[in-house]
């Protein structure tokens, strides 16, 4: 046995990457924007009104009214962990999906994607997948190793999603939370900096405009171009 095989292979000229600070993250379809209450908290609650299930697997929500939204907003906005974020739309100006980076462990290289919550309106969209690879590019370019995704093992559409993405399933962590007084199961899925090269190039040919009819069909779905890339598959979803 060789001394990298006993104790693990070095990871030459490692320094930890900076803690997530950017106000802003241009793409094609949509920006992604520091949270900051004055300017989302009214277009996200008119976006999400009204969609109660959207909150079904969080720890908060749903909220009826703007006033309640916007103080949870208020509450959790200057946060360094979670670091919370809003997509605006470009197609209409508005915000209409938010998510945060949480558990930032710079010094083991690792960040974690999650509280995401997308209106229908931009439910299956470009702008949707393209917030979701603008915030793992930042990760990886960043210098993080490790970036992860994780969701109530109940929740198949999470997983799915990120199956899709291109994140690898690994395994349950059984009686891992109590939520809203019920237990929470929670499905890890992760990506690594060694696959980002791959997965770039998968998101990339999926949002150029060149894979879209006219009629805005995908040709080539982006689960088709990160499937090969994953290191293991999610048995849930016939994986």
């Amino acid at each position: 046995m060789t001394e990298d095989e006993r104790l693990g292979a070095p990871v030459p000229g490692w320094s930890p990457p900076e803690r997530p600070g950017f106000s802003h993250l241009a793409g094609r379809y949509v920006g992604v924007e520091r949270l900051d209450p004055s300017r989302h908290a009214a277009e996200l609650h008119a976006a999400m009104a009204g969609h109660d299930a959207l909150w079904d697997y969080m720890p908060y929500g749903p909220f009826a009214r703007e006033a309640d939204y916007r103080a949870w907003m208020e509450d959790v906005a200057p946060g360094a962990d979670p670091w919370f974020v809003a997509f605006r739309d470009r197609q209409s100006g508005r915000a209409a999906g938010v998510a945060s980076y949480l558990r930032i462990a710079p010094e083991a290289g690792s960040i974690e994607v999650g509280h995401i919550a997308l209106s229908p309106a931009l439910q299956k969209s470009r702008a949707a997948t393209e917030a979701l690879f603008l915030m793992m590019r930042w990760a990886f370019e960043a210098g993080y190793r490790r970036y992860e995704w994780k969701c109530n093992a109940l929740n198949l559409g999470s997983r799915r999603a990120a199956e899709r993405f291109g994140l690898s399933f690994e395994g349950i962590f059984r009686q891992a939370a109590v939520v809203k007084g019920r237990n929470r199961d929670t499905a890890w899925f992760a990506a690594i900096d060694g696959e980002w090269p791959a997965l770039r190039a998968a998101y990339e040919t999926w949002l150029d405009p060149a894979n879209f009819d006219p009629s805005g069909r995908q040709k080539v779905r982006l689960s088709d171009l990160t499937r090969p890339i994953l290191a293991t598959r999610d048995p849930a979803l016939g994986g």
